[in-house]
């Protein structure tokens, strides 16, 4: 009998000793973040005004310019979330122009030093304004959205966006779809 507690009591010592070894974190690091940033866009509007036999779009040959803003959070490593907008209107052939406001998920593809490639899928509505051909006339549609980019951390809150590539898809456009791409590079500022 007195071998038997001797071993329960040395195993409870050690198992209370071990417990008492166990390293406690000193310090937790925040995981929501909040970024905002502004961004300068080329795209191909897929859109030259007129119609291809009144029943399909002509493509466009030259390159529409804009300006945009966007704001990602990040409430956990793989839950992010991208919301911009966009207000392409310089170099507009005929006035024809394009705005997107969209928002949805992204995703943090890969990570190296201070460089993150993601990827993205955006949903909402974008406008086009149909400028001289039909003055005063202008269309809401929805636009769903895929692409992807990568950031570069300039400093602890100063990031470069250094690439950012999107591919539009407007199913209901009038009487046909729609399908402008552009490529987009920002900078942006942590809030928190």
């Amino acid at each position: 009998m007195k071998l038997f507690i001797s071993f329960l009591v040395s195993v409870l010592l050690l198992t209370g000793a071990s417990a008492g070894a166990q390293v406690v974190p000193s310090a937790t690091g925040r995981q929501v973040s909040i970024t905002a940033g502004g961004m300068a866009s080329i795209f191909q509007p897929d859109y030259m005004g007129g119609w291809n036999n009144g029943v399909f779009a002509q493509a466009s040959n030259q390159p529409l310019f804009g300006v945009g803003t966007y704001v990602d959070v990040r409430l956990r490593r793989w839950v992010q979330f991208e919301a911009e907008g966009r207000w392409s209107r310089f170099n507009a052939l005929v006035g024809i122009t394009e705005d997107n406001y969209l928002i949805g998920p992204r995703l943090p593809v890969y990570h190296f030093r201070k460089t993150t490639v993601y990827g993205k899928a955006l949903g909402g509505i974008s406008r086009m304004d149909f400028g001289s051909i039909y003055y005063g006339v202008y269309g809401r549609y929805l636009d769903i959205t895929f692409g992807g980019g990568m950031d570069v951390k300039l400093t602890n809150k100063i990031s470069l966006r250094a690439a950012d590539v999107e591919y539009h898809y407007w199913p209901s456009w009038e009487n046909s779809t729609l399908k402008p791409y552009g490529a987009s590079v920002g900078v942006s500022y942590k809030i928190f």
